[in-house]
């Protein structure tokens, strides 16, 4: 599955295709905040942690593994609604969850920047740190069903294309421009669905 293929003039392979297809379905779904979502977020996770690993971005590698424990539990929140109502609802932050969130997201780039810096061999400990803290912090916003999932992964998707471009991973470079276009999809959608 990692032998090199052409596809519309860029190198990829099965791996990373097959991962590229799912990803897509996944955000899809979520948009339209169907629960099926989640599974499709598990498969591609697991796949992409493979192609991450070969690529040498052990902080997207790991952070896959922790997107299926997170896929896994908001596919629970997704199912079993909250106190209030039988589906979980659309909602926002508040000021002290907004100052929360970016604190956790900050706290931790600082410990997976120094751990990929100093026991790992990647060449790009910030950037792979940064991103993956962004990250964590947008699929977990994403599993409460918080609106503000989608501002993260605007931001985080933007900067993923340029990392992926430098790594080589062209396909996934095209993906994460694609998921640029669908978080913003997202967030229109998700705000019709959002008290004010």
């Amino acid at each position: 599955m990692n032998d090199p293929i052409i596809l519309f003039g860029l190198q990829t392979n099965l791996l990373e295709l097959l991962s590229f297809v799912l990803s897509v379905i996944t955000v899809a779904l979520n948009i339209r905040q169907l629960h099926w979502a989640w599974l499709f977020s598990i498969l591609s996770s697991a796949l992409y942690a493979v192609v991450f690993f070969d690529a040498r971005l052990y902080g997207d590698m790991g952070l896959q593994f922790v997107f299926i424990g997170v896929s896994v539990w908001g596919w629970l929140l997704w199912l079993r609604g909250d106190d209030q109502s039988a589906a979980l609802p659309v909602s926002r932050l508040g000021a002290q969850g907004r100052w929360q969130a970016l604190v956790a997201c900050l706290l931790a780039f600082a410990v997976l920047a120094v751990f990929l810096k100093y026991c790992t061999d990647t060449d790009v400990p910030y950037a792979d740190g940064f991103l993956t803290a962004g990250s964590l912090l947008g699929q977990v916003l994403l599993s409460r069903k918080k609106i503000e999932n989608w501002h993260v992964w605007i931001i985080v998707d933007v900067l993923y294309v340029g990392l992926y471009v430098y790594k080589g991973l062209m396909l996934t470079a095209i993906l994460y421009g694609i998921f640029v276009v669908m978080a913003i999809m997202g967030l229109r959608a998700w705000s019709k669905a959002c008290p004010q």
